[in-house]
This record gives structure tokens, sequence and C-alpha cells, in this order.
């Protein structure tokens, strides 16, 4: 799975090793409190994360359908996991420059998306930090 991947690094070990964990605390650039919005084309999906709850949103399903999620911390992201219409859902977000492809806009962070076996990629922004370009596209 795709946040699996991401949080693999950084997975606390329980073992018996009496020496102290060095570790960086893992990714911090999105507060728990911010809510994220995401989105992606071919096909158009979307929605947001606020708190435990994850929206998604389709044309055929304009309201969204809510989940509860757990929010995974790595050292490169955030990893999302639930489960949407019988379906896992894991979604990794992760910093970086992304383009929507269809507008002009530059987002902070890109989106991995996986719902069941099908893998979907796209672009985010939180509410404390926008995408950059036009309103309206």
């Amino acid at each position: 799975m795709a946040s699996g991947l991401l949080l693999t690094a950084c997975q606390q070990g329980t073992g018996a090793s009496s020496a102290p964990d060095t570790r960086p605390e893992g990714f911090t650039g999105i507060a728990p409190d911010e809510v994220i919005i995401f989105g992606g084309t071919e096909p158009f999906w979307g929605g947001e994360i606020k708190d435990k709850e994850l929206t998604y949103t389709t044309p055929e399903n304009i309201e969204g359908t809510t989940i509860r999620i757990e929010r995974f911390t790595g050292q490169g992201g955030l990893g999302f996991s639930g489960v949407l219409a019988g379906e896992t859902f894991d979604m990794t977000v992760t910093p970086g420059d992304c383009s929507d492809g269809m507008s002009d806009r530059t987002y902070p962070y890109t989106v991995t998306l996986q719902i069941g076996a099908e893998q979907r990629f796209g672009c985010a922004h939180t509410d404390r930090q926008p995408f950059t370009g036009p309103e309206e596209s």
C-alpha cells in the first residue's frame, strides 16, 4: 500500500535495545489541525481531510463520502488510511511543487492515492499553505 511504503522507515522499534532513538520525529510540515485539500484529474477526484475524517468527492458524488481515517507520520510526509465503499483507501501527502495540469496553479504537496487496486496521482494544499496562481481555473 502507498502509505505503507512511505511509513516503513519511521516505525518505532519495540525491541530490547537500550540505545536512545536518535531518529528525527518525522514530517512536521502539516500540523494535525490543518485542513488538507486534495484533488486530481483523469478521472477527476478530490476532497479534504479535517481531524480524523476524510471526505472524498467525484463528479458523480459532488457531496462526497466521508470516512474515518488514521494519520501516519513518515519521515518524508504523511499517510492516511481508511476504507471507502469496502475498498482500502491509502493516501500519501508529500512536499513538492505540484501542477494539476489544468490550471496555472502550483500546489505545495503531491498526493498518491490507492483505492483498492487503483492508483491515482494529484496535488494538495492546506488551509494554512495555499496554492499559488489564479483562484479560478
